[in-house]
């Protein structure tokens, strides 16, 4: 008996002096030890969902874990941005965010759940992307000027889509119209890729979307205009609107990586630079060419988040747009 005794005694120092093992093994394994998750504010197919599976992709294999992209669409971004900022500020969960999500929301919307500055801490910019006036090809307007005269011939108004309300797809939209004066109806979507699809079907007149230039490619819609101020690399041949007849006109999207408040420095550190590595890729950059993919320092980001929340809060002012 004392032998039966002594022996379930040393077991269980041994299950105990092992467990130990792991749990410090664990602890001191380097980051990343697990899968990591990227929620996206988007349904699948749009701009805002094939560069962060194009960036996990290729990040799973940088750093040797599996890259989940979560998709969580709805809500002008804000379901995936308030998941985002109630997970577990370890490193691994991350999000996706955008000049809506991160900038326009503070100022669109009038109970926001989460706080861009206070609940997340910046990784790194990802890119930026004038959005492209487009046109359903039965529209019966060429140029920026013609679609303007065109508006406000009708009787009818031209509709529009975006990706949701308040989103960057339709502020874009909303300062077009208050810089042109014309009348053109909302008509919201969860997202921009079932947005373009109506438009592309004629069941919408025209949008402002970020992915608009493979469309305008494809044949499926006209392309009217870009929103930067200087012409797209990849549309040299369109004109800007401030060029084609709505002066000072400028709005962008952009989009980076956040991770929830209070991840640590060091991880914030390593996902910055893991990263910014894959984005550095050349066969990154080829794949998605037409995206202007300037990475950064967390500080850096964290800087210019703080600059476009101000900057947008002016154009929802002036444009009186409010989300419930």
């Amino acid at each position: 008996m004392m032998a039966v005794r002594s022996f379930l005694q040393a077991a269980t120092v041994c299950g105990i002096v092992l467990a130990a093992t792991i749990n410090i093994a664990a602890a001191e394994a380097p980051f990343p030890a697990r899968p990591l998750r990227i929620i996206v504010p988007y349904p699948p197919g749009g701009l805002g969902d094939v560069f962060p599976r194009a960036l996990a992709t290729r990040l799973a294999e940088r750093i040797a874990q599996p890259v989940i992209v979560d998709n969580r669409p709805g809500g002008s971004q804000i379901i995936g941005a308030q998941l985002a900022a109630k997970a577990a500020p370890d490193g691994y969960t991350l999000f996706f965010g955008s000049v809506t999500s991160l900038a326009i929301n503070v100022s669109a919307q009038k109970k926001l759940p989460y706080d861009p500055l206070a609940d997340f801490t910046a990784v790194t910019f990802c890119f930026s992307t004038p959005l492209y006036l487009v046109v359903n090809p039965a529209v019966g307007a060429t140029t920026v000027k013609e679609l303007i005269a065109l508006a406000k011939s009708r009787a009818r108004p031209l509709t529009y889509a975006s990706g949701g309300p308040g989103t960057s797809t339709h502020l874009a939209a909303e300062l077009f119209k208050s810089m042109t004066g014309v009348e053109l109806v909302h008509i919201p979507y969860r997202g921009s890729a079932p947005a373009m699809t109506d438009v592309i079907a004629g069941h919408v007149d025209l949008m402002f979307e970020g992915g608009g230039i493979n469309y305008i490619r494809d044949g499926k819609v006209r392309g009217l205009g870009v929103t930067s101020l200087k012409r797209s690399v990849n549309a040299p041949a369109l004109p800007t609107l401030n060029e084609a007849g709505v002066p000072g006109y400028e709005a962008a999207i952009w989009f980076g990586i956040v991770a929830p408040a209070a991840t640590p420095r060091n991880e914030v550190a390593t996902l910055s630079r893991e990263i910014g590595a894959v984005l550095n890729e050349a066969a990154f950059r080829e794949r998605l060419a037409n995206l202007d993919i300037a990475p950064g320092t967390p500080e850096a980001f964290a800087g210019y988040i703080r600059r476009e929340i101000p900057k947008w809060r002016r154009v929802i002012e002036a444009a009186k747009i409010t989300v419930e």
